[in-house]
């Protein structure tokens, strides 16, 4: 039933299917978050949270479900990381403006947002010679630190109302991140570089 659903949504587009659909909202909800932790109250706060992890959630089935219903397309596959890094890196950087992210953690975030760039640029180099680079176990736990993190920075001072400790975790979650992203980082820019040499 859902399958025919999904077919009977978007008749003879690839543009609104129901996996592009939950990318396109993943984009919307970024500046949605970031407003709502600018407001910079507790309330604001937990509906940001809520959001996000709605977003942090549709990450994983917009793939699955294209799959799934053999629903993949150009646009998916080009819009799918665009959305992750928008995410994280507007999120990060309004943490950082607020506060929660401050002196050598903001790092942290350096170090996550500078990766992402990175491997944009690579990924785009890479797909020129038609070379993918697959996606490892180790980016994956990457993946899934960065969410956490993230989701407990911002519940915030909020979160640590009910939890103790709960910005900490997410600092410690965030360094993590951060040191699985320079592993991974570094794995995308050997096989760049590679692939440069031999182009010369």
């Amino acid at each position: 039933m859902t399958e025919r659903l999904a077919k009977t949504m978007m008749p003879g587009s690839r543009i609104w299917t129901i996996p592009n659909v939950l990318t396109y909202g993943r984009i919307v909800a970024v500046p949605l978050v970031a407003g709502l932790l600018m407001w910079d109250t507790d309330r604001m706060r937990w509906i940001a949270l809520a959001i996000y992890i709605v977003a942090a959630i549709t990450d994983f089935f917009d793939g699955y479900l294209a799959r799934l219903w053999r629903q993949q397309s150009a646009l998916g596959r080009m819009l799918d990381p665009i959305a992750d890094k928008v995410l994280v890196s507007v999120v990060l950087l309004v943490l950082a403006a607020d506060g929660i992210l401050s002196g050598g953690h903001i790092w942290a975030a350096i170090i996550i947002i500078s990766r992402e760039v990175l491997v944009s640029g690579l990924r785009e180099f890479l797909g020129e010679l038609r070379v993918s680079v697959p996606v490892t176990r180790i980016a994956k736990w990457k993946t899934t630190a960065q969410l956490f993190a993230i989701g407990f920075l911002i519940a915030g001072p909020a979160g640590d109302k009910f939890v103790l400790h709960t910005s900490e975790i997410g600092l410690v979650l965030l360094w993590i991140a951060a040191a699985f992203t320079l592993y991974t980082g570094y794995d995308y820019f050997r096989v760049g570089v590679r692939h440069v040499v031999d182009e010369e």
